[in-house]
């Protein structure tokens, strides 16, 4: 009987990827409220619905229990873990605090031509959410918070921004029906501080900023019934 072929570091990289990808969309699945706390998440059907392998999947739910975002039983398998306001809540404000530090750094170090190219995709995302493209403006998005955290010349703070910031999928504010506005009128704040060279009130603009999309979640999710209504104030 031949021996399986030793795995290389190529392999590796595609079951790493492969795994990474999953985790993201359980990941998104269980954030906008399609999968519920007690659901059985099952292998089989997971990997048929992301086109792959049963192993990446069972790889991604195990670093998603490290995450806390999964639970494993005894004769259930992986199950959702349960996910309360106040948990929502946490998880935006670590965003809010790194976010609001990297704003303030990077507020002294932001150049002409910096400010004008983010003024160029404020301009942008004003015309993605005219035209209603929530996903165009979750992209300007992304690049307008990117200029910032660069600014900041932060690498390692940036680094924890990024890995507290992977538990909301990108996708997810679009999705968020007053989210495109928030996002407009939050950046021309932020802007204005940038612009005035005032760190303080960029690092305030910014905590803000965060802590109102981590509301519009919430929101999000109580429309979905994430949270019974009569366990409303015992889960915030």
């Amino acid at each position: 009987m031949a021996l399986p072929a030793p795995a290389t570091r190529q392999t590796l990289g595609v079951r790493l990827q492969l795994s990474d990808e999953a985790a993201a969309r359980i990941r998104e699945l269980i954030m906008d409220g399609r999968v519920r706390p007690g659901d059985y998440l099952r292998l089989e059907r997971l990997a048929m619905d992301f086109g792959i392998s049963v192993t990446p999947v069972r790889e991604a739910l195990k670093s998603l229990r490290s995450e806390g975002f999964v639970v494993l039983e005894p004769r259930r398998g992986f199950v959702v873990a349960p996910l309360s306001k106040r948990d929502i809540q946490d998880l935006f404000w670590v965003q809010a605090g790194i976010a609001a530090e990297l704003a303030t750094r990077a507020t002294p170090r932001i150049g002409p031509e910096t400010l004008r190219a983010m003024n160029a995709l404020q301009h942008d995302l004003e015309r993605a959410d005219a035209a209603g493209r929530p996903d165009l403006v979750e992209e300007h998005n992304h690049h307008f918070h990117r200029e910032i955290n660069l600014a900041a010349d932060s690498a390692k703070l940036a680094w924890s921004l990024a890995t507290a910031a992977r538990y909301v999928p990108r996708g997810l504010y679009a999705r968020l029906p007053d989210w495109p506005g928030l996002a407009v009128r939050d950046h021309e704040r932020i802007l204005t501080a940038l612009r005035d060279g005032d760190a303080p009130a960029a690092g305030a603009e910014m905590r803000d900023h965060i802590v109102r999309a981590g509301e519009l979640l919430v929101a999000h999710l109580e429309r979905r019934g994430l949270w019974p209504s009569a366990a409303g104030g015992a889960s915030a």
